[in-house]
């Protein structure tokens, strides 16, 4: 094996051209660490500001990437033979530690979670970090398959909520998603969406009444800060809102709880760091179980080579991408 791996580097703060591909020292495994052999990447918004500086624990020159699927190079921990298949999300990866934007990476056992699937490595890295946020929020918000309720989620293009909307589709769930561009409705009609409203600058609260009088019972808001109020106001009375997303930000500035938060209706939110390691492997199985069967789809929207990553962070940035982004290292080419 060679001693030296291709990654892209993020050196500094700044635009996307910050990211540089180099030759870099595959890493020594350590104790309670392993060596992955990375098939394949999902790009995430978050990364884009991790790149732009808005991670203040983060230090540069860093391998960003929150997640990434391949096999076992070599590992301390002897449930995890070489060649067995995982996925990695969260737990501080590409951040505190390099993450997969890279061929090979050096993770924590604690997040390896064994996966046994027959997708193609393309198709397997859409799915841990939108696929685990995306069930992951609608167990936050009680959507449970077959039951009652009305499912409204802003942001509907984005990755994760084209996966939640397959999700909640594929269980009965009466469903609508916003979007601001009227080129993208009918991805969001391909992937099981009852109802698809343009979020154009106008009164979405008009929109939505037309579709559901009393509103939606739950409300998946994939924006965040700059919406979170104004989904408050949308959601029935005694519905649930939970903040899954941060394309706006991470911080709602002068929120006053008990004025902004209709009586008896209820905010949460869903990180998936929670799901992270040993409690994300059923989940994620589950998960990679129904996309083979064909109950979800995996809504890829363009495959990057690792080469390619600036353009990549190109196509994200400039919101041109409705689904999951995906970079594949140029050795895991000839896998698919």
């Amino acid at each position: 094996m060679s001693t030296t791996m291709r990654a892209a580097l993020c050196v500094q703060a700044g635009g996307p051209e910050v990211l540089e591909i180099r030759e870099l020292p595959i890493p020594s495994v350590r104790e309670g660490w392993s060596l992955v052999r990375v098939k394949g990447a999902g790009l995430n918004r978050s990364e884009l500001r991790t790149r732009q500086g808005h991670s203040p624990n983060v230090k540069f020159p860093r391998v960003l990437g929150i997640e990434c699927v391949g096999t076992v190079a070599a590992s301390t921990d002897a449930t995890l033979p070489v060649g067995q298949t995982v996925a990695v999300v969260m737990g501080e990866m590409g951040r505190e530690f390099d993450g997969g934007y890279a061929e090979y990476a050096l993770l924590p056992n604690s997040l390896l979670m064994p996966i046994s699937t027959t997708l193609p490595w393309d198709v397997l890295a859409a799915l841990p970090e939108t696929y685990l946020t995306a069930q992951g929020s609608l167990d936050a918000l009680g959507v449970v398959p077959g039951g009652p309720g009305r499912l409204l989620i802003r942001g509907g293009t984005s990755s994760v909520g084209m996966a939640a909307a397959s999700i909640a589709s594929a269980h009965g769930i009466e469903t609508a998603a916003t979007t601001r561009r009227r080129e993208k409705v009918d991805a969001l009609t391909a992937v099981g969406v009852d109802h698809v409203l343009l979020d154009d600058g106008g009164s979405l609260a008009d929109i939505v009444r037309r579709v559901w009088p009393h509103g939606p019972d739950h409300v998946l808001d994939l924006i965040g800060t700059s919406t979170v109020l104004d989904s408050l106001k949308l959601v029935r009375r005694g519905g649930t809102v939970c903040v899954s997303g941060s394309l706006s930000g991470w911080l709602i500035r002068e929120f006053e709880p008990i004025a902004m938060i209709p009586p008896g209706t209820k905010l949460t939110a869903f990180h998936s760091d929670s799901l992270k390691g040993a409690a994300g492997a059923p989940v994620l199985q589950r998960i990679i179980d129904e996309v083979q069967a064909g109950v979800y789809r995996p809504n890829v929207d363009r495959i990057f080579d690792l080469e390619h990553i600036v353009e990549a962070h190109r196509h994200m940035e400039n919101d041109q991408a409705t689904g999951k982004v995906v970079v594949l290292p140029r050795t895991s080419r000839s896998d698919l």
